[in-house]
């Protein structure tokens, strides 16, 4: 199996591969990919956004492994990763930091640890609401189904009761993220031998099919032990793997979008931020529109109202490099269409940091000011937390003048 490791945003680097290879590179998205035209077999690789470890199986060709590293460090990552999922998991030091520098390891430990504790105690029961066709009496009979199914037989009867089991949603999440994270490459041994471990105890929750929805479940008191975990099966269940190629190439593997993790961590940080200040926060909000008619729709990543259900201010997370020149401006149009629809006289844009200051814009004849704000991803949780504080403190107070 050949190797391919490449860092996020990093310049081009190329690559030997067979044709096919690198045609199903192109097809996946997962990097840019082209020949290089000054090395014959040579492919030229460049990692975007997406962050992780995928096997790439072509027919007649050796398996690939592609491994992709963010440039922020991996504790950081899942701290970011954790307190977008459960501000309380932060809280309460549920991730915690291993030495691993690779995401696909740092990511089944942190996982095993998490479901180890959800397990503990035992493995979780609940009420399954079942209907079925039966052969015998139980629970009560659907008189409508009967009759419409099999009117004028007596059996199978149409039923429908609730048993209690472990075959519930939160169990089949966790079964299903233990198989996946098991079939990852670069998970270590001892990690893989008590995922196989759990997997054992959880063999009653029935598997779920790959492309279907996640089943779904509700936070509660008798969960509670469970959530840290679920949030991370979770994670791992919708991570961005393409499984299917054109002319049967399977990939199969692990990827973060940074783009969405850095705006998710924003969003929940901001929430949970402007919490003291009253109102309630809107995150992609919905409803909002750039015309009277409502016809072009326009989702904010966060949207603060007030206490009187009006808006009061606008935000919006961008992971992207920076431009030689600047943020683009693509972005400042964007903010300006915010809050010319929502009546707002600000604007705020928060990025990873590259390089750049905190800047304000005042734009001609409108009255509206779009501030452009920086978080330091590298810095200490507890530096980054304080941060958002100190953004969420202007945007409450309505400018965004200072720097953080």
């Amino acid at each position: 199996m050949t190797g391919i490791e490449l860092v996020e945003h990093a310049p081009h680097t190329t690559h030997d591969l067979p044709t096919a290879i690198g045609r199903a590179l192109v097809a996946s998205r997962i990097v840019d990919a082209a020949p290089d035209p000054y090395r014959p077999g040579g492919w030229r690789l460049r990692a975007g956004s997406k962050v992780g470890a995928v096997v790439m199986r072509v027919p007649g060709e050796e398996p690939l492994t592609l491994r992709i590293t963010p440039k922020v460090p991996i504790a950081r990552l899942f701290f970011l990763l954790g307190y977008a999922l459960n501000p309380r998991i932060h809280r309460e030091g549920a991730v915690e930091v291993t030495a691993h520098t690779e995401l696909v390891p740092f990511l089944a430990q942190t996982y095993e640890r998490a479901q180890e504790r959800a397990l503990r105690q035992g493995v979780l029961q609940g009420y399954r609401h079942t209907e079925e066709a039966s052969p015998v009496l139980r629970g009560r009979l659907r008189e409508a189904d009967q009759v419409r199914r099999h009117h004028g037989r007596l059996f199978p009867l149409e039923v429908a009761y609730d048993e209690y089991t472990t075959d519930i949603p939160e169990n089949r999440l966790l079964r299903a993220a233990t198989e996946r994270l098991l079939s990852l490459p670069r998970v270590p041994d001892g990690v893989r031998r008590a995922l196989q471990h759990q997997r054992a105890r959880l063999v009653d929750a029935g598997p779920l099919v790959r492309g279907t929805p996640l089943p779904r479940w509700r936070p509660s008191r008798l969960n509670l032990r469970y959530q840290p975990a679920l949030g991370l099966a979770e994670t791992v269940l919708r991570s961005e793997s393409p499984e299917h190629l054109p002319g049967d190439v399977t990939i199969d593997g692990f990827l973060l979008d940074m783009n969405k993790l850095f705006e998710d961590f924003v969003c929940v940080a901001l929430r949970e931020a402007l919490t003291p200040y009253g109102g309630h926060c809107a995150l992609q909000a919905r409803g909002v529109h750039l015309d009277t008619d409502g016809t072009i729709r326009m989702r904010p990543d966060l949207l603060r109202y007030g206490d009187d259900g009006r808006p009061q201010a606008v935000a919006d997370a961008k992971y992207k490099a920076q431009k030689p020149d600047g943020f683009p401006d693509a972005d400042l149009y964007q903010m300006l269409a915010y809050c010319t629809a929502l009546g707002l006289s600000e604007g705020h844009l928060i990025y990873a940091r590259g390089g750049a200051l905190h800047v304000s814009h005042q734009v001609r004849n409108t009255g509206i000011a779009i501030h452009q704000h920086v978080l330091d991803l590298e810095g200490q949780p507890a530096e980054l937390l304080e941060a958002v504080r100190d953004l969420a403190r202007l945007m409450a107070k309505g400018t965004g003048s200072d720097s953080l």
